[in-house]
């Protein structure tokens, strides 16, 4: 890793392992976007800018100033003073007008990673790190602008982040901050992103770049269901293993925006940040805005090794957990298994024969608190109902630790019933707007996390309970989206600061959580994968990644998931069948296969498994014990995708050593007079000789020529094969 400025061609250059980032000051004022791509080492290239050609910069044409904002390739983009392309920052002064023009004032180099203040963030160290901060000002508005890009040793990614701070004598109101801005020339790129729903998360689309503006959003309040804060650029023959990619991610949980736009002159904008709907911040002199992180990833080679890089990253120097590089406890949900209907006594059945199983941990689900036994009441009246826990918290979680098993809960701090105590005492806690009646969804409203009352009376009722007994794992929830925005804690000119302001005091409820009891597992969770985003991740080890826990339908879900973020934090659960979302029965030993490859546990009554069934539960709990190591720690290979075949999926995980693999084949849809399948394998070392089903291959011939997969008698039927050097 490198950071230079050379000062006679003015032009910075970011050197990651393999790929190089540059910048140049133009005009003595315009910071511009030169390359970035594959690695290069010549500064000589600020002929890009094509600073010759009209409409030339001001300083030679200052009479069509206009013309030259509307086509440089700016860094950071600013509205109101000529470029109509999407802008990253809109500022509107006390007088109401919009336009800034931020001007290069300097620059630094530092060693290490500088920490977000009050935001998750990728860290580092001095050893590891680097950081440029380069500074803009607008002498008129007094604004100054931080860019920060922090690179580490090892793995090629852009971090990005922006700092505005009020250096002037008044006020200013901050209509978009977005946290980063790319622009290139047009390669008939393709656009890539995450979409789903409720039940069927993180599916992969791509479509062609045309003119205009083409996003990936939400305002919904948190990343949501329906669009991941992820965006590629793809040239057309991008596979796997072939072809350029440019992907962002955006490392925060609320609202969001990435866009790429394609103009008049062929040129792409492709930008990422917090989405403006609804969001305006007063910046008050000496006040600071800080904008959360957006993580760039170049690759000429294809999809997996952006894959890869993602994950290498967010596994150094984004997760933060104790629990990273170890075996989680293999755990047992009641959801599915009892819903609401639950005491004591059937959840010590559950565990007592959980146990038998080498299942090692029993969470109680939603329904132990308050007069909680539907979803129309009682979130905010965190305390125990002993009418149905007899005996309380303390007793139970003994109990289920008799039976050789670790405990733990769920809870929902975000939200509050209409028809509970916290609101009859606090009926303002909740986010309205005066004398209009609160939207509800699923019988309930969102608590106002903006204000530190309502976090920190929040919080000591949960951290009571965590105090009250031996928990071990704590499964956040959120429900639902945010509406009817307002807060009876800002003033009127605040009311847009009140996204922002909720996702930072979830931040930080959730940063004291883990820092008073660092020893729990925390796995966030939203409606299932609301929230399976980078800044969760910074808290929680692993998400939820759906609540459609049907083998199957999580293929094209867990496809999507672990394009981006590690195999380790994807939760996954083996449910019962018929499947409690779709109604498909599935394979027991399927369910575990897919379930394998994630995090592993279990969603349903063991009591009512037949004999056959525990037994493959005990096969599976060993497999987990056996395989969970390379799963968790080594590189993913995406070898099949059923969304693009329709027949069959397969995906293979490889140790860093490349001495061991395991291959994962699932065939979805049987079919007449087939034949053997040769799956081509990836990531092994071609001179290494690697036993498989007894025989001895070459990793050469396994990878050119594939492994051999002979075919199922019935559908959704699947394999995991174990690849270990001779």
């Amino acid at each position: 890793m490198e950071i230079q400025f050379y000062e006679q061609q003015k032009v910075f250059m970011l050197h990651t392992e393999n790929t190089t980032y540059s910048m140049a000051i133009v005009d003595d004022c315009y910071l511009e976007h030169l390359y970035y791509g594959s690695k290069i080492q010549s500064p000589n290239i600020r002929y890009i800018l094509r600073e010759d050609e009209p409409p030339f910069v001001p300083s030679k044409n200052l009479r069509e100033k206009e013309a030259f904002l509307d086509c440089a390739p700016m860094e950071y983009p600013e509205s109101g003073m000529g470029d109509y392309r999407e802008s990253a920052i809109c500022i509107r002064s006390v007088n109401g007008h919009r336009g800034s023009e931020l001007c290069y004032s300097g620059y630094t180099i530092e060693e290490g990673k500088p920490v977000l203040e009050g935001l998750p963030a990728t860290w580092g160290s001095e050893k590891d790190s680097m950081t440029l901060k380069v500074y803009l000002k607008d002498q008129l508005l007094g604004i100054k602008a931080t860019l920060q890009y922090s690179i580490f040793e090892g793995i090629d990614a852009i971090m990005r982040s922006v700092i505005v701070e009020n250096e002037g004598k008044e006020v200013v109101y901050l209509e978009k901050v977005l946290s980063a801005c790319l622009d290139m020339e047009d390669r008939g790129f393709e656009v890539m992103g995450l979409f789903g729903a409720w039940g069927r998360e993180r599916h992969i689309q791509r479509i062609p770049v045309g003119y205009g503006r083409q996003n990936i959003a939400s305002f919904r309040g948190k990343s949501s269901h329906q669009e991941n804060p992820f965006m590629a650029l793809v040239t057309p023959e991008t596979t796997q293993d072939f072809g350029e990619v440019y992907a962002m991610n955006f490392v925060y949980s609320g609202n969001f925006i990435a866009q790429v736009e394609k103009n008049q002159f062929d040129s792409l904008r492709m930008t990422m940040g917090i989405h403006p709907e609804g969001f305006t911040w007063k910046l008050n002199p000496k006040e600071k805005f800080i904008a959360p992180e957006v993580v760039m990833v170049y690759s000429s080679k294809g999809l997996g090794e952006m894959t890869r890089t993602f994950h290498n990253l967010y596994r150094s120097h984004l997760i933060r957990s104790k629990y990273l590089h170890t075996k989680r406890p293999i755990l047992i949900n009641n959801w599915e298994a009892t819903y609401f209907d639950f005491d004591e006594k059937k959840l010590l059945e559950i565990a007592k024969e959980a146990s038998k199983l080498g299942i090692e941990m029993l969470v109680m689900d939603d329904g132990w608190f308050g007069n909680r036994n539907n979803d129309d009441s009682s979130l905010g009246d965190w305390f125990v109902n002993e009418e149905k826990l007899k005996g309380g918290l303390h007793k139970l979680v003994e109990d289920v630790k008799k039976t050789g098993m670790k405990f733990g809960i769920w809870v929902e701090p975000e939200m509050i019933s209409p028809n509970s105590l916290l609101y009859q005492a606090h009926p303002d806690w909740a986010i309205q707007i005066p004398q209009r009646s609160i939207t509800q969804s699923r019988a309930q409203y969102v608590l106002d996390f903006s204000r530190e009352d309502v976090v920190e009376a929040v919080y000591q009722m949960i951290s009571n309970i965590l105090r009250s007994a031996d928990i071990s794992y704590v499964k956040w929830d959120m429900n639902r989206q945010l509406t009817t925005l307002g807060s009876a804690n800002l003033k009127a000119d605040q009311q847009g600061e009140l996204y922002h302001r909720y996702m930072l005091g979830v931040y930080k409820m959730q940063e004291r959580l883990v820092t008073e009891f660092p020893d729990i597992l925390l796995e966030n969770c939203s409606g299932g994968g609301a929230r399976f985003d980078a800044g969760m991740l910074y808290y929680s080890p692993q998400i939820w990644c759906s609540d459609n826990t049907d083998a199957i339908e999580r293929l094209a879900i867990q496809e999507g998931t672990a394009l981006l973020y590690p195999v380790s934090t994807i939760g996954s659960h083996v449910s019962v069948c018929p499947n409690h979302t779709v109604g498909r029965d599935t394979p027991f030993e399927t369910r575990g296969d897919v379930a394998l490859f994630g995090t592993f546990g279990y969603e349903l009554d063991v009591t009512k498994l037949s004999d056959a069934e525990k037994e493959l539960v005990k096969e599976q709990t060993q497999n987990y014990h056996k395989y969970n190591d390379l799963i968790r720690e080594g590189d993913y290979y995406r070898l099949a995708s059923v969304s693009e075949n329709g027949h069959y999926d397969s995906w293979m995980v490889v140790s860093n050593d490349r001495d061991k693999a395991l291959l994962f084949y699932v065939q979805v849809q049987a079919k007449a007079n087939l034949k053997s399948r040769f799956i081509r394998l990836k990531g092994l070392s071609p001179e290494k000789i690697y036993i498989l089903n007894g025989q001895e291959y070459t990793g050469d011939i396994l990878m050119k020529v594939g492994a051999r997969i002979s075919p199922e008698f019935g559908d959704f039927k699947s394999k995991i094969l174990e690849l270990f050097q001779k």
